[in-house]
């Protein structure tokens, strides 16, 4: 990596924990490579320290801006002054830049990149159906892409009481067409399954579904920045095809860098220049 000086930009990639996080492995190679004055920090921010710290960072005159992952993605919205119809329909944003006015501005990546992935893989999601396990700030993202792909059945599901319905309501809003339900995580009969909850980050995690009751030939996504993990490994057993949590990640990086005026990529060249371990 180039050296660090006073004039380096700096993007604060804001989560807890930090251990998962790869995009300083990807985004700072880039950066070398293409000979970019900037560097990906990891900022590890617990969830009730972070309405206060984000302002501050923003503030410093090197700043260009924040990834913003877990557990923050929803708490974002109500930190920042405004947000983009993308980011207020998955109810999250994992993006964040200062304005040329100075008022914060988050946007939402999360789903174009898990859509763009499985497109890229030949999953098919027009008139089909889908499940998304998980409604959270990556969840709600990623329910919201599908709907906007086309998908004629959408399941979304929350451990959480009341999460997913106020998911549903929200995509109900925009397409009032698509047939909703939020009662079930049996992935019975779904042309594609997506776990979008934090299993399969710590050893001895449960699955978030019942495998066996994946259809052999669904198209089965994860979030989980941990390679094949063992949903992923059940769901090939059966048959299907899967998208590795950071398949997602490489697709929406070029429109982060774009929105972060930093240049423009491919998903094809990130990975390439990567220096991911698993």
């Amino acid at each position: 990596m180039p050296a660090i000086t006073g004039r380096t930009t700096v993007i604060a990639h804001i989560g807890h924990p930090t251990e998962l996080f790869a995009s300083p492995s990807i985004y700072n190679p880039w950066f070398q490579a293409r000979n970019v004055d900037a560097v990906v920090v990891p900022f590890g921010v617990r969830a009730e320290e972070f309405p206060a710290l984000l302002p501050l960072v923003t503030r410093m005159s090197n700043f260009g801006g924040a990834l913003i992952t877990m557990p923050h993605k929803v708490t974002v919205m109500s930190v920042v002054d405004e947000v983009t119809p993308t980011a207020r329909i998955a109810g999250a944003a994992n993006a964040v830049k200062v304005g040329d006015d100075g008022r914060l501005l988050g946007d939402q990546f999360d789903g174009m990149g898990f859509v763009n992935g499985a497109l890229a893989k030949g999953c098919v999601f027009q008139g089909r159906s889908a499940l998304v396990v998980g409604s959270g700030g990556v969840g709600s993202a990623i329910a919201a892409s599908v709907a906007g792909a086309g998908v004629a059945r959408l399941g979304v599901h929350d451990a959480r009481p009341g999460v997913a319905d106020d998911l549903a309501g929200r995509i109900a809003e925009h397409w009032p067409g698509l047939e909703l339900s939020t009662d079930s995580n049996d992935p019975a009969g779904y042309d594609i399954v997506v776990n979008a909850t934090p299993l399969g980050m710590e050893p001895g995690d449960p699955l978030p579904v019942d495998v066996e009751r994946i259809s052999p030939g669904a198209f089965v996504g994860d979030v989980v920045l941990r390679g094949t993990t063992p949903f992923l490994r059940a769901a090939l057993r059966r048959g299907c095809a899967v998208q590795v949590g950071t398949d997602m990640l490489f697709e929406q990086i070029p429109s982060y860098l774009r929105y972060f005026g930093l240049g423009e990529t491919t998903a094809q060249e990130l990975r390439a220049l990567a220096e991911l371990t698993e």
